[in-house]
């Protein structure tokens, strides 16, 4: 028995009611994300780079998370630049909302389809995610039709571009929230000193200037404890730290002091 004609065929009609059912399943199982298209301002033709790109629109929209068990990728990993972060998650939003919202209305946007290079911010965990690869054609789909877009996405790294979006929770939270990669030139000193038979007092100084600004982009920290020694086990510290920071990220002060007592148990 041959196929059934409306199913089999590219019919407008059930076309609207796949699509339709797709839009609702999202917006149900799916979860609010921001859309913030890049906006590039000198691409390198040969590279492929724009280093001076920057972020000026945002559109809020819902989408499904296709990982289910938390993020994807490699997790946390130490490498010899330090601790990497990179997770990965798979978003899935409909190409009707995404057309409505960005396509329509961005000036940003040179392809109508999500780019590779756009950012997602998930507020619900107060993330934002690079674009890898949007999957916007696929041959196996019902009635010649393909109502969403699968973009698979790796944790921003952030490279201090500009945020203008108007969202405050977007902008403020861009340099604090984002995956970061520094090069910095640090100088550590450590020292030890007996006060008394059980009683230990021992500093560490900590002087981190920028590689590309030595002078305006110091960070600095010392720590002075007093140590006793209540037996084996057990120790008592009375520590002062006091972190200063020339050039901090917004809303944060340049120095921050505290005063603390620890107790620790080796074992």
């Amino acid at each position: 028995m041959p196929r059934n004609v409306f199913f089999s065929q590219a019919v407008k009609s059930e076309q609207n009611l796949y699509e339709d059912l797709i839009v609702e399943s999202l917006q149900i199982y799916g979860q609010d994300i921001y859309y913030v298209p890049r906006t590039l301002v000198n691409r390198d033709s040969i590279l492929g780079e724009d280093p001076a790109s920057k972020f000026d629109d945002a559109y809020l929209m819902e989408a499904y998370i296709e990982n289910t068990d938390g993020f994807e990728g490699a997790g946390d990993l130490m490498s010899k630049f330090g601790l990497e972060i990179r997770d990965e998650a798979t978003f899935i939003i409909s190409r009707r909302v995404w057309e409505r919202l960005v396509g329509k209305f961005s000036s940003n946007v040179t392809d109508p389809r999500p780019q590779e290079g756009d950012v997602i911010f998930l507020p619900m965990t107060n993330s934002f995610f690079e674009i890898n690869y949007v999957e916007d054609d696929n041959p196996f789909f019902q009635l010649s039709n393909l109502p969403v877009y699968r973009m698979q996405c790796s944790l921003f790294e952030y490279a201090e571009e500009d945020f203008e979006t108007g969202i405050e929770s977007i902008d403020l939270k861009t340099g604090q929230s984002a995956y970061q990669v520094f090069m910095d030139v640090t100088v550590t000193g450590n020292n030890h000193f007996e006060v008394g038979e059980n009683i230990h007092f021992n500093t560490t100084i900590y002087i981190q200037p920028a590689v590309d600004d030595f002078s305006d982009d110091v960070k600095s920290s010392a720590i002075f404890a007093l140590d006793f020694e209540v037996n084996e086990q057990v120790t008592i510290s009375l520590q002062y730290s006091r972190f200063n920071d020339n050039a901090p990220p917004m809303n944060a002060d340049k120095m921050d002091e505290s005063i603390s007592t620890k107790f620790s148990w080796s074992f």
